[in-house]
C-alpha cells in the first residue's frame, strides 16, 4: 500500500506515483513552508489519543507482548513538551545566531528526506518521520519489509487531521530489490536516513548522489558491564526483565554480559546465579511467535547434536534454563547474541575494557553499567573514553530519555542546513 498526497493506492500504481512525484515535490517547496507548531500541535493530539486507548486493539494486534513498551515510547516521543525541549536542546536559537556585522544565519529544513526504515522496532518509521516534519521537511519513506500496516495507519490519521501535511508524506512499501525505484527517491531527496547495517548502508551509498546528505542510523550492539553490585538482587532482576522484555532485537538491547572478573569460575558462578532469575523474566515477557519459537527450537536441536557428536566449540559453555540460555565465551570480543533470553557472558577485567571494546568502537551504543556506587564515575568515564555513547542502568537500557542523543549525533541537527546571508 502506498500513502500519496494524502491518499492511499495500491502498490502497482507505485511507478506512475513516482513520476510525478518531482512536479508536487517542487510545488511543495515553492509554498510557505510547513509550520513547525502544526506539526506539534497535531502530533501532540494524535498523542493523546494513542494514551486515552483508541488504539490499543491495533497495537494489541502487531505487538501483543510489547504493546505497553511501545505505547509509552510512542506517547513520550510525540508529546508537545518532548518536542519544544528537543528543539531547545538540538536547535537551540543561540547555536545558530552568530551573526556578524554583515552576515546572516538562518536554518533551514534540507528540503527532502528520503527515509530507509528497520523494522526491528515498531513504530520506529512514523517516528523518523516525524522527525523530519518537525525540521520542515519533506519525506519519503520506503517501509521496511517487516512492516505490519501500523506506520501506514499512523502517518495516515496524522494527515486526517490536518490535511496540510499531506504534501510533506509519502509512502512507498518498495522492496529493497527494486533499485530503480529507490534510486529515483534518492535521486529526489537532499538527505538520506538509513537504518540498518553494513550491507543497507553500503547498497544507499550506491544509490545516493554526491552531495546527497547521507545520515547513518546503523545497528549497534550494546552490553552490560558488572563490577559489583549496590543491590545485586534488585539490579540483576531489572536487568533480566529488560533482557526478556525487549527479546534482545533493539539496537539498546543486552547481547552480551561482561564481568570485571579473571576466572572462568567466577562467570560460572555468576551464570547459576542469575540463569533462575533470567528464566524467570523469560517466562513472564518473552512470548514467541510460531516462526520465532520454531527458529529458536531448531537451533536448539542443531546445537543438541553438536554436542552429541562432540563439535561442541571448546571456547564456550552453555547453561540451559527453560525460557532461556547463558553462554560462557572465552572470546572478549563483543558480538551479537541468539536474542531472545539467550545471552553471552564473557570476562572483561577493568584494565582491558578500553583496548576490548575500542576493536568494535563503530558499532557500540549502550553500556549498562551495574557496579557499586563510589565506582560508577570511574568506570562511565572508561566507557565512554572506549567509544560508547550512552551509559545507563542496566534496567533501562532501551528507556527513551528525552534529549538523549541517537549514536552519538543529535538527529534534528543533521535534517538541516544552516544558511549565511550577507547584510546590505
Amino acid at each position: 500500500m502506498i500513502l500519496y498526497g494524502g491518499e492511499t493506492y495500491p502498490s502497482d500504481q507505485q511507478d506512475r506515483l513516482l513520476s510525478d512525484l518531482e512536479k508536487r515535490i517542487d510545488r511543495t517547496l515553492c509554498g510557505e513552508g510547513l509550520s513547525r507548531e502544526t506539526v506539534i500541535s497535531t502530533v501532540d493530539r494524535l498523542a493523546e489519543r494513542i494514551e486515552a486507548g483508541e488504539f490499543d486493539e491495533l497495537i494489541n494486534s502487531f505487538a501483543p507482548d510489547k504493546a505497553q513498551y511501545y505505547k509509552e515510547t510512542a506517547v513520550r516521543a510525540m508529546k508537545r513538551e518532548t518536542a519544544h525541549k528537543r528543539l531547545a536542546i538540538e536547535l537551540p536559537e543561540a547555536l545558530f545566531s552568530g551573526c556578524t556585522e554583515r552576515l546572516n544565519k538562518r536554518v533551514f529544513p534540507l528540503g527532502v528526506l528520503f527515509h530507509i526504515a528497520a523494522g526491528n522496532a515498531e513504530g520506529l518509521p512514523a517516528l523518523s518521520v516525524y522527525e523530519g516534519l518537525l525540521t520542515g521537511n519533506i519525506n519519503i519513506l520506503k517501509l521496511p519489509s517487516a512492516d505490519n500496516g501500523l506506520t501506514l495507519t499512523i502517518l495516515r490519521e496524522l494527515i486526517r487531521m490536518e490535511p496540510a501535511l499531506a504534501d510533506y508524506i509519502y509512502v512507498f512499501d518498495t522492496p529493497s530489490t527494486d533499485l530503480e525505484a529507490m534510486k529515483k527517491m534518492a535521486e529526489l531527496s537532499d538527505g538520506i536516513a538509513v537504518w540498518g547495517g553494513e550491507t543497507a548502508v553500503s547498497a544507499v551509498r550506491a544509490l545516493a548522489k554526491p552531495g546527497t546528505r547521507l545520515i547513518e542510523w546503523g545497528h549497534r550492539l550494546s552490553f552490560a558491564y558488572i563490577s559489583g553490585y549496590a543491590d545485586k538482587e534488585t539490579e540483576l532482576r531489572a536487568l533480566a526483565e529488560h533482557i526478556a522484555s525487549t527479546g534482545q532485537i533493539l539496537c539498546s538491547s543486552c547481547q552480551v554480559i561482561y564481568l570485571d572478573i579473571d576466572r572462568l569460575e567466577e562467570a560460572e558462578e555468576f551464570c547459576r546465579d542469575f540463569l533462575p532469575v533470567l528464566d524467570a523474566a523469560a517466562e513472564k515477557y518473552l512470548h514467541l511467535d510460531i516462526g520465532e519459537a520454531a527458529q529458536l527450537s531448531v537451533r536448539r536441536y542443531c546445537e543438541g547434536l553438536e554436542r552429541a557428536a562432540g563439535y561442541t566449540e571448546k571456547s564456550k559453555k552453555r547453561f540451559n534454563g527453560k525460557n532461556s540460555s547463558l553462554t560462557i565465551c572465552k572470546s572478549s570480543t563483543l558480538e551479537l547474541s541468539d536474542m531472545y533470553a539467550n545471552v553471552l557472558v564473557k570476562r572483561l577485567p577493568e584494565k582491558h575494557i578500553l583496548p576490548v571494546l575500542r576493536r568494535t568502537k563503530s558499532l557500540l551504543q549502550t553500556a549498562g553499567l551495574i557496579c557499586r556506587p563510589e565506582s560508577r564515575d570511574r568506570l562511565t568515564e572508561t566507557l565512554l573514553r572506549a567509544g560508547v555513547n550512552r551509559v545507563t542502568l542496566a534496567g533501562s537500557m532501551s528507556v527513551p530519555i528525552t534529549g538523549e542523543v541517537h549514536d552519538g549525533e543529535y538527529a534534528l541537527r543533521r535534517y538541516v542546513r544552516v544558511t549565511d546571508t550577507e547584510n546590505c
